[in-house]
Formats: C-alpha cells, sequence, structure tokens
C-alpha cells in the first residue's frame, strides 16, 4: 500500500498579533511598505457607469436566485472584446504568473484608454465625493431591497453591490525616491478593478478575491503628487453569496531598489522534520529593473516572539547565496541548513504553535540593497489513509467549519479583529480548522490561522469554464485560471496552518466525465508546479469513485456524500443529485488516499426559535409544513432540519463514527454568513451557521462542542421555557451534553432518565407536556455527576444589561468592541423571547459602526443606530475615531425598559 506523506511547510507575510496593523510598518534597509488605507475619495456612479469596460458581458434577463446551492453549473460563454473593451490592456498583469513566455500577452501600442477621461486626470475636482478609508464596502451600509423580485436578491445578500465606482487617491512621491521601483499593491478589490496613474492605464485584475501588484514605477512623477485612479466594476448576478464591493481590502506602497526580492518571492520548504532536527530549504527569487548586476543574499533565521510578531534571537545562518540577475530578468537563489532541535508549529488546542522568520538581506557590490522576511513554521504533514492526518507524526482529526469571507455586518471590509472574534468563538467550540469557502481570503487571516493554530483547506475557485451564475468566473476562467491559481499559492505557501489546496468547489466539470478530469488535471498540475509539499484536492459533491475526476485528486474530498445526499425516507420527495452513503465506496476505490468531508451538514436554524410538532426522526429536510416558518421566514432550532441535500449533525456524526478512516469533517457552516438563505429568499443571510451572523451561539454550538470537546463538562437544554400558549401541549425537550446519561426534572419532578445508546448524540424527552416553572438536567459520566444545566421561566423584560467582548481597544480607527445587550428581567436573566426595539448612542472617543440581531429575515440596515432584538440578544459594534484616546460610552434604551450603559477606554 503506498502512503502519501507531505512533510513541510511555511508561514506568512505579516504576524498580526494585536487588533489591526499599522498604518505604515518600520521601514527596514532598502523597502519600504507603507499601507495607504486612509483619505480616498469615492464615487458610485447612480447608473450604468461609463464606457471603459473590461469588457462586454452577456445580458441576464430576469433570474431566480432561489436555487437549491447543490444545482448542476451550467452557465457557459465568455466575455466578449469590443472597440471599447479594456480587456487587452490588462491581461499583461497576468504575465508574471503564466509559465510559457510564448503566453504572455503584450501591452497594446499607442495611447492609453481613457487617456481623456477626466476622472484619471489630477484636475478633476473631486472634492463632493465621499470620503471614506480603506477597507472598504460600499454596499454594507446601504438599505436592504425588500421586493420580491429584488434586483439583488437573498442569494446575494439584497444589498447593492452592483455597478461601477472609482477610487481616488493623490501619492506623494519623492525625488529621492527616484532610481527606485515602485508598486501598488491591492489585497483585493470587488471586482474587474483597473487603474491608472497620471490618466495612463496601469492594468489590473478582474478575479475580485486574489491579491495582485501593479508596476507604478514607469508611470512616477517623481518630487510631487501623483493621482491613482482605480475603477471598480462589480456586477449583479456574478456569485451565489454576498461578494463584498469595492476596495475591501488593504492597499499597500512598497518602494525597492532595482535589484529586490520579488513578490512573495521566497519559499521555505522543511524537511525530514523531528524533534531533533528539521531540513530547512529556501529559495529567493530576485528581480532587477536596472542593468545585469551580481547579487548575494544573506539569510539569518530567528525565532519570533509570538508575544511581539518580531524576531528574537537568532539560531542559524544560511550560507550566502549568490545569483546572477540579467538586466529586465531574474535569478533565483537556493540554500538549505539543518536547524537542530527545532520549535515545531502545531495545531490547535495541544500544540504550541511556533514559529520562526528567514530574515534576507539582498547585496549588489557589497552594498546592502533590500531587506526582506519571510515567516514560516516547521512541522510535519501525513496524509494517511486509514490513520487520517497526522502532524509532527500524531493524529489529528480535523474538527473543521467553512468560512465565507464576509464579516457579518461588517461585510466585506477585512478586519482582523472581527475575524480574530470568529475565530476565537470558533476556538471555544472546539474547532480546529477551517476551510475558506469558496476563495482566497485575506492574508491576514492566515496570519491569525497560523497564529492560533487553525489548519487551513485553502481553496481558490468555485467554478471553472461551467459557472453557476451568469456573471461569474466562468466567463474569464480561459484567460486569468493560471495567473489566479499561481498568485494565489505563491502568496500562502509559506504558512503553516494551510495544510491543502483546494482549486475547486462543486464544480460542474464534475459531470463531464473526461473533459472534465482534463480541465482539473490541467489545474492540479498548475498547483503542484508551484508547490510540490502539499496535497491539492477539488471538492466533490457528485463525482462517483468511478468517475475520472477523483483519480486527479492527492486526497478525497467530498461534500455531503460521505452521509448520503436524500437518500432518507425524509428526504424521498425531493429532486436533485440522490446519493447512497459512499464513504465505503471511494474508500475501496481509493484506498491509499485520505478521505474528508469537505462541506458536512448544511443543518439549518434560526437561534432561539422552535416550530411544532418536532420530527421523530434524526434528520429532515426543512418546509413550510416542517421545521419552518413561511411568515417568519425561521427555521427551527431543535437542529435536526436540513437543506435539501444536506443532513443533520446526528447523521454525520454517525455516518463518520461507522467509518472510521474518515480523517474529520468540515462543517457547513461555522458562522452564518450574508447571502444563500436556504430555505426563505426574501431573507438577507443564511440559516447555516453553528453561529449566527451576529456572533451569538445557536443551540447547535452545544451539540459539536459536546463531540468536539468531550472532555469539557457540557449539559445544554432546549428549547427555552417560555411558552404562555403552550400550556397543557406536547413541547420536546432535548439535551446536548458531552455525558452518556442524563435524567430532566420539571418543576422538581423526573421526567426520567436516559442512556444515549449506539450512534446517539442527543438525549430527547418527546412527551413533555409544557408548564411554566424550572426545567432542569443532571447529566452523568461513566456513572459519575458530570454537569448539569437549570432554565427557567423568565418574568417580563425589564430592562437592557451590556457586555463588551474587550473593554479596552487601540485608538486606530479600526481595532472594535463587539457589545452584547441582552434584554432581561428583574432578577437579571435573559428574556429570550423578547423583541423590543433598540436605540444605541455613542458619546466620547468612539463611533457606532454596525448593529445587528442573527435574525436572518431582518432587512433594516446594518448602519441603523435603532435594532430589534431577536431572541433576547442584540448586537453592537463600536470603534474609537483613529487618533482619539479616551472613553466611549455606550447607552442602548428601550421604550419601558431600564437602559444599559456601558464604558470602553481607546487607548
Amino acid at each position: 500500500m503506498m502512503i502519501v506523506r507531505w512533510r513541510i511547510l511555511p508561514a506568512a507575510l505579516l504576524l498580526v498579533l494585536v487588533s489591526q496593523v499599522a498604518v505604515s510598518y518600520a521601514q527596514i534597509p532598502g523597502r519600504e511598505r507603507t499601507r495607504i488605507n486612509d483619505g480616498w475619495r469615492f464615487m458610485l456612479y447612480p447608473g450604468e457607469g461609463d464606457s471603459l469596460v473590461y469588457d462586454e458581458r452577456p445580458v441576464v434577463g430576469y433570474r431566480n436566485d432561489n436555487i437549491v446551492a447543490d444545482t448542476r453549473a451550467t452557465e457557459s460563454g465568455r466575455g466578449q472584446s469590443s472597440s471599447r473593451a479594456l480587456k487587452a490592456w490588462i491581461l499583461p498583469t497576468a504575465n508574471e504568473f503564466i509559465k510559457d513566455p510564448a503566453k504572455h500577452h503584450r501591452r497594446p501600442a499607442g495611447v492609453s484608454p481613457g487617456v481623456n477621461f477626466p476622472l484619471v486626470h489630477t484636475q478633476f475636482d473631486d472634492s463632493r465625493w465621499d470620503l471614506v478609508n480603506l477597507p472598504h464596502d460600499w454596499a454594507i451600509t446601504k438599505e436592504f431591497y425588500k421586493e420580491a423580485n429584488a434586483i439583488v436578491g437573498g442569494g446575494m445578500g439584497r444589498l447593492p453591490i452592483q455597478g461601477v465606482a472609482w477610487y481616488r487617491r493623490k501619492l506623494a512621491v519623492s525625488a529621492t525616491d527616484q532610481g527606485k521601483s515602485i508598486y501598488l499593491d491591492i489585497d483585493g478589490a470587488m471586482s474587474y478593478a483597473m487603474v491608472w496613474l497620471n490618466g495612463v492605464l496601469v492594468g489590473g485584475w478582474p478575479y475580485g478575491y486574489n491579491s495582485f501588484r501593479l508596476d507604478l514605477t514607469p508611470y512616477i512623477q517623481y518630487g510631487g503628487d501623483n493621482q491613482l485612479a482605480i475603477r471598480i466594476d462589480n456586477p449583479n448576478h456574478a456569485a451565489r453569496w454576498y461578494p463584498g464591493a469595492g476596495l475591501y481590502r488593504n492597499v499597500w506602497l512598497t518602494k525597492v531598489s532595482p535589484v529586490h526580492i520579488g513578490q512573495w518571492g521566497t519559499f521555505v520548504r522543511t524537511k525530514e522534520v523531528s524533534a531533533q532536527s528539521a531540513v530547512v530549504d529556501l529559495v529567493v527569487e530576485l528581480e532587477n529593473s536596472s542593468a545585469a548586476a551580481q547579487a548575494e543574499v544573506a539569510t539569518d533565521l530567528y525565532l519570533v516572539n509570538m508575544l511581539t510578531g518580531k524576531p528574537g534571537g537568532k539560531v542559524a545562518s544560511f550560507e550566502r547565496m549568490s545569483a546572477t540577475v540579467p538586466a529586465g530578468k531574474k535569478g533565483k537563489a537556493s540554500a538549505s541548513i539543518v536547524l537542530m532541535n527545532p520549535k515545531l508549529w502545531g495545531p490547535r488546542p495541544t500544540a504550541i504553535q511556533s514559529m520562526y522568520v528567514a530574515v534576507s538581506q539582498v547585496y549588489v557590490g557589497g552594498k546592502l540593497v533590500d531587506t526582506y522576511e519571510t515567516k514560516f513554521g516547521i512541522r510535519s504533514l501525513e496524509f494517511h489513509p486509514t490513520n487520517g492526518l497526522l502532524v509532527n507524526g500524531t493524529p489529528v482529526r480535523m474538527q473543521g467549519v467553512n468560512q465565507h469571507h464576509d464579516l457579518g455586518a461588517l461585510g466585506g471590509a477585512f478586519n482582523v479583529r472581527a475575524a480574530e472574534r470568529q475565530l476565537e468563538l470558533l476556538a471555544e467550540l472546539g474547532c480546529n480548522a477551517i476551510r475558506l469557502a469558496h476563495n482566497p481570503p485575506a492574508p491576514e487571516l492566515l496570519d491569525l490561522t497560523d497564529r492560533m493554530g487553525f489548519l487551513v483547506i485553502d481553496e481558490v475557485f468555485d467554478c471553472w469554464e461551467k459557472g453557476k451564475t451568469p456573471l461569474d468566473f466562468h466567463l474569464i476562467f480561459p484567460d486569468w485560471y493560471e495567473a489566479d491559481t499561481r498568485s494565489f499559492i505563491r502568496r500562502d505557501r509559506n504558512h503553516p496552518s494551510v495544510i491543502a489546496w483546494s482549486f475547486g468547489n462543486e464544480v460542474g466539470e464534475q459531470y463531464t466525465a473526461d473533459s472534465g478530469a482534463i480541465v482539473a488535471k490541467r489545474l492540479y498540475d498548475i498547483v503542484k508546479d508551484e508547490d510540490p509539499t502539499r496535497p491539492a484536492t477539488a471538492s466533490m459533491n457528485y463525482a462517483k469513485p468511478t468517475m475520472p475526476f477523483p483519480a486527479v485528486m492527492d486526497i478525497i474530498s467530498l461534500n455531503y456524500q460521505g452521509e448520503g445526499i436524500r437518500d432518507a425516507p425524509a428526504y424521498a420527495h425531493l429532486k436533485g443529485i440522490r446519493t447512497t452513503p459512499l464513504y465505503p465506496a471511494f474508500h475501496d476505490a481509493f484506498s491509499q488516499k485520505l478521505i474528508f468531508s469537505s462541506e458536512s451538514a448544511s443543518a439549518l436554524s434560526t437561534r432561539g426559535t422552535y416550530v411544532f410538532p418536532v420530527t421523530p426522526g434524526i434528520s429532515a429536510p426543512v418546509s413550510d409544513s416542517t421545521g419552518g416558518n413561511p411568515v417568519a421566514q425561521f427555521v427551527s432550532a431543535y437542529e435536526l432540519y436540513t437543506a435539501a441535500f444536506g443532513a443533520s449533525p446526528d447523521k454525520v456524526f454517525a455516518s463518520q463514527d461507522k467509518h472510521l478512516y474518515v480523517a474529520g469533517e468540515f462543517v457547513w457552516s461555522g458562522w452564518d454568513y450574508i447571502g444563500e438563505p436556504t430555505p426563505y429568499y426574501g431573507a438577507r443571510s443564511s440559516y447555516c451557521g453553528i453561529i449566527d451572523l451576529a456572533g451569538f451561539k445557536k443551540d447547535r454550538f452545544w451539540l459539536y462542542q459536546s463531540r468536539w470537546r468531550p472532555d469539557l463538562p457540557v449539559a445544554h437544554i432546549l428549547p427555552h421555557w417560555n411558552w404562555p400558549d403552550r400550556t397543557g401541549k406536547v413541547t420536546p425537550v432535548h439535551v446536548f451534553s458531552s455525558g452518556d446519561e442524563a435524567e430532566l426534572f420539571l418543576n422538581g419532578r423526573s421526567l426520567g432518565r436516559k442512556k444515549k445508546g449506539l450512534y446517539e448524540y442527543r438525549f430527547r424527552w418527546d412527551s413533555v407536556m409544557y408548564t411554566p416553572g424550572d426545567l432542569k438536567v443532571q447529566t452523568y459520566k461513566d456513572g459519575k455527576s458530570w454537569a448539569s444545566e437549570v432554565i427557567r421561566t423568565t418574568g417580563v423584560a425589564t430592562g437592557l444589561k451590556l457586555e463588551a467582548d474587550r473593554k479596552t481597544i487601540a485608538a486606530d480607527g479600526d481595532d472594535l468592541s463587539f457589545i452584547t445587550v441582552r434584554v432581561v428581567d428583574k432578577e437579571g436573566r435573559v428574556v429570550p423571547d423578547a423583541a423590543p426595539s433598540i436605540r444605541f448612542s455613542v458619546a466620547g472617543a468612539g463611533e457606532l459602526v454596525a448593529t445587528d440581531n442573527g435574525n436572518p429575515a431582518d432587512l433594516v440596515s446594518f448602519a441603523s443606530p435603532e435594532r430589534r432584538a431577536f431572541g433576547g440578544l442584540a448586537l453592537a459594534i463600536v470603534r474609537a475615531k483613529k487618533g482619539f484616546k479616551g472613553t466611549i460610552t455606550l447607552q442602548a434604551t428601550s421604550n419601558g425598559l431600564n437602559a444599559g450603559t456601558i464604558n470602553i477606554q481607546a487607548k
């Protein structure tokens, strides 16, 4: 039997250890990198926009976006060039990532497009445009479309993401910078970004999730201001979820000497890893924009101080490397060392996340011309077909979730603290792995997963040639697939948290036999050419073991097929993919490959809402007549109801426990996300998260925590016990616990003691008659008392209680405090059915950023200072005004209730 082993890896371009990175880094010799996020002017066209189009896209008529997520991808075609299309001027930006020089694109001769367009010139008066700071999502603060046949439907979040917008900013470039190479680095722009400097079209990048670099050097005017103008064109019908809009990640200005280390120009690989030693291989790629040069590279290795993110003591040095770098060309240098007694990187919660940084200094003629830092981690990976994933020789079960890129009420605009908060709650859950669905993340997210010890499946595409929506990536796939794939891997390959690459999710090519497998192999070969150290895969919800598609993959990545799709009796009436549980068939066909569930469950619920009667089975599809409330657009939180293609957690757990060779799962999804609101497309956001959009735990949280943290005493009762209209009616009580036995008491009377049976993951008392009062569960494990919980019928709401996740934040304009508002009775207990309207006001050194309540059907703008509580809870997000230190006071008021106040310190 062949066992595939991958030993390695590296880490990050920047380790973020505080709430947000500084505006400008302390510069290092030979290199200056400055974040240019402040002071942009922004304008969104009220209509169709202008004529400076990337290409001519197909016209889309009426489209119903209420489509089951596992619908076969069938959209075809591509954008068309025309006399006004600028595609030919943008394509050369991809050349850096197209391996065959014969396929490189040539910049057209002649006058740059847009040269006479006023918005690209310094003289244009943009003083009436909005003044914004980046990251910026132009849609997230707007009003939701509420009508039934909205321009942007529920699938894309009912927010006005569509349109053409411009961002303008002046760049002051000193005369002393003459002779340097000057680059614009954009971490993410949604989408079809095109960039002008001083009236000249520099280049751009159409795929909104990739990071990219543009060389500004030929167009710079030294000794004064330079006008930067960026056009964004975000089409409707281009995604299955909320994509965000605008310059939604960081933007940087990088200045280097003519001979320098290129963009993402280092690759650290480790092998033969043990506690005693590890081989560290370093490859450095040099670029040269001047005359031919002989360069030397000296690299020292430091252990990273995990408290500061900065290099600590030096632990080793590589031999000095030499490279000849021709004029206008590149050169490579490589070296290797054996590091004794290495500090290993490992996943949470048991391992330590040790990191190293390789500091490379480039010399030309004995003069230091560039310094480049590469953070990485030392660890070994083994993907075993029966033992699963082994990290540093230790088996690690993947207890993972899928995460979309939006940050709830903040939208697509990336914020380090918001992302960190998401990961903190997932860590509390017992999650140790993240699958990035279905696109490259902000680079800082991987810095967080490195630091916090999450394993990552890094994914690049949701579709290839076969599209899922009329205007998605399939239109540009032929031109951009290679550049997008190579740039994605080069950016992220030094992160130790990244354990595998996914180059596709549920693509339509699964259905096309050999032709689809050919496309898959083309992408697979690119991935392996860029990084042979990690496995490459694509997630499959249709491809079967006998088809050619899965044979391409290093590891078998299954969406829902392991536990079966629409195969249980409750799903028999549904149309769509129908699959019996396929773990055994895949294991037999690919006995040498690791198998895992890249998407599992897709259970649906709204926090704290319960619909009666309750299904007697362990898994059922939600509908208007079972588990769903179509009027309120709620899904029952008994956590038994699913999407049409999904399965309850209970069914998933049983399938995995019956097939112990399965290496783990990635639940769909960890958090709710904006868009794709199955089953109610009149809503704004999804129902499938273990945690709701505001960051409040659904009942399902304790079901997964009981499984993923079996040594943690957990006992959680559902539903709540405020049912004035259900007295004397059957109201089932379920308990989630890491214990193996439980006894339930209603007002002190035992309702029976139960043991979990084989393949059972909850305790059920399905015949309880509701009586107000106290409901208590006592759980046991191995015959000993384990954990207990008591819930009570509350009194009426009397006040608001505020609690902040952090009461001290940085006064940098980026850091955030997330403040939970609880509607409580006179005893201080949360009233679970309370829904008063709450008004927020902020005084002092801060401002209100957004509000939410976790209700997918709430179509009040996230920017509103008034929010109705949902399930007795609401959320306010506050930040300090940049440069303002002192006290931030948030007050929450509601008619007839005692107000709540909290102070946050900005330092």
